[in-house]
């Protein structure tokens, strides 16, 4: 008889590699604004690049240190802190670390854990997480929008 082993349809670092591909393309799209329109230019009411940009960072970092930890630091994400664009791809580069370097210390179980990130989205953690990357590509969508309308075209979105 022989035996098989069932196996996850996704590892850990699977997902960790999905999720720094798609910050990776972000990156790009962050990188391609004019420096004012990166601050300025909107749509339909909607916010300018570098206020949801800087949402990501301050749901990514603090996010999966949440998922690690059980700590969830919230930060005020309509507050723009960053200024200017090499800041924001600085601070987009030092949460891209943060992320690399804190998922390895997530204990496995964490994944299946049900928590309140943020005190706000309670449910399993790998759906939270999921919820970060969904979150990530929404936001994106909305820059290419931006891009387009600036009449600059957006990275290739399956470059990740």
């Amino acid at each position: 008889m022989t035996k098989t082993f069932a196996a996850p349809v996704i590892t850990a670092r699977q997902l960790l590699d999905q999720w720094q591909g798609h910050r990776r393309l972000t990156r790009r799209v962050i990188a391609a604004f004019p420096e004012k329109d990166l601050f300025e230019f909107s749509i339909g009411g909607m916010r300018p690049f570098a206020q949801m940009a800087e949402e990501m960072i301050k749901m990514g970092g603090p996010g999966v240190r949440g998922v690690a930890t059980g700590i969830w630091e919230h930060q005020e994400w309509r507050d723009l802190q960053y200024k200017t664009k090499d800041e924001l791809l600085k601070a987009w580069d030092e949460t891209t670390e943060t992320i690399e370097e804190t998922w390895n210390k997530i204990p496995a179980y964490r994944f299946q854990d049900i928590d309140a990130a943020f005190g706000q989205y309670e449910g399993v953690l790998y759906s939270t997480i999921l919820y970060f990357i969904d979150n990530e590509i929404h936001h994106r969508g909305q820059g290419y929008v931006y891009l387009r309308a600036l009449g600059i075209e957006p990275p290739a979105f399956f470059m990740r």
